[in-house]
């Protein structure tokens, strides 16, 4: 059986690999509403956002350390009054989606949200992505709204159905 370790990502040991896995989501699937590969230094203002917000990026690597799958939260608003809200995102590498893998990094992506005090994560999913809705439905997310249309790619106009999982954290929130 084949041993998987969750891990923090790095920039100096991922970049290259969650490139490759956002690049080949833009040129094959609506799981991004990108239409260009993204290039290497892309990573490094990424990476920076993710530090600066102190958001985590969580991988699942195999036994020789490749990376299979990873995701992230951060800003879902900049206004302040959003700050226990955060946008959520995970990916699976081709390779290896339908292995339970995309649910794990999910587990783990919550956990964090707990640890950090967030108490909405919402994901902006294509409503067609009915593998990602029923991922979101089996971890308690719930469909709060689509906004119809609000996306083109491969020639059609496409959905975003967000799904928002409420937490009971954090224990004190405060204005301000």
């Amino acid at each position: 059986m084949t041993q998987h370790a969750i891990v923090q990502c790095t920039h100096a040991r991922h970049a290259q690999a969650i490139l490759d896995i956002f690049n080949e989501a833009i040129a094959t699937s609506t799981a991004l509403y990108d239409y260009q590969p993204r290039p290497l230094a892309s990573m490094e203002t990424w990476f920076a956002a993710k530090d600066k917000g102190n958001f985590p990026v969580i991988g699942i690597e195999d036994e020789a350390g490749t990376l299979l799958a990873f995701g992230s939260f951060g800003t879902f608003r900049a206004w302040p009054a959003y700050k226990y809200s955060v946008e959520h995102s995970v990916y699976v590498h081709k390779d290896h989606r339908g292995q339970g893998l995309g649910l794990k990094v999910m587990q783990a992506l919550i956990a964090a949200a707990r640890e950090h005090g967030v108490h909405a994560m919402v994901g902006g999913i294509d409503a067609a992505n009915a593998g990602s809705i029923a991922l979101h439905e089996r971890l308690g997310f719930k469909h709060v709204g689509t906004l119809p249309q609000v996306g083109f790619k491969f020639g059609r106009w496409l959905d975003l159905a967000f799904y928002q999982l409420l937490l009971d954290t954090p224990l004190n929130p405060v204005d301000g």
